[in-house]
């Protein structure tokens, strides 16, 4: 599965092989990232940190606990990440969207396009029934992502995520995929 997106740049699920990729992507980011992330301890941004990660990606995938995906561009960079995190199933059949872009590809649509994908991916492959995301008050571009996706908001929660060093309240958003 690989779609797409334009301006060089594809959407495919994490594969075994993309651990320095992934490292690379997320040094290259670090200060654009470090408003929206986690402090990250030096270590993370280590090919080897990022072995564990993308095993751990490809087990929570094979469990059908995840579904995490890597926007790569033609000449093989990884420039951003869309995640399907937290399935639970049951009575809920939902769980937790999160993404991001290298900077120097913000603002182009290409997450938005790729957002699509994923939705889809959720709805006819997962068959959930509903995704939820979340995002910092002020971050109005992800904000427009998840309205160009249908997420309508449902909320504020307090002190949601520690981002940034700090305990941050997050606007939640959902969309439901189907009745």
């Amino acid at each position: 599965m690989t779609f797409d997106l334009g301006d060089g740049i594809r959407l495919r699920p994490v594969a075994s092989g993309d651990a320095a990729a992934y490292a690379a992507a997320y040094d290259a980011n670090r200060a654009h990232l470090a408003y929206w992330d986690p402090v990250r301890e030096e270590s993370f941004y280590t090919v080897e940190w990022h072995e564990a990660l993308v095993a751990q990606h490809l087990r929570d995938g094979a469990d059908g606990r995840a579904a995490r995906f890597v926007l790569v561009h033609d000449d093989g960079r990884i420039v951003g990440v869309a995640n399907i995190s937290n399935i639970v199933r049951g009575a809920f059949h939902s769980a937790d969207l999160g993404y991001w872009i290298d900077a120097s590809l913000a603002g182009r649509g290409l997450m938005s396009r790729a957002i699509a994908v994923v939705i889809d991916h959720a709805s006819t492959e997962l068959a959930l029934h509903r995704l939820q995301a979340a995002t910092l008050l002020d971050n109005a571009a992800s904000q427009r992502v998840l309205a160009a996706n249908g997420f309508e908001r449902i909320g504020m929660a307090p002190k949601y995520l520690r981002i940034a060093g700090e305990w941050q309240d997050h606007l939640l958003f959902q969309r439901i995929l189907f009745d």
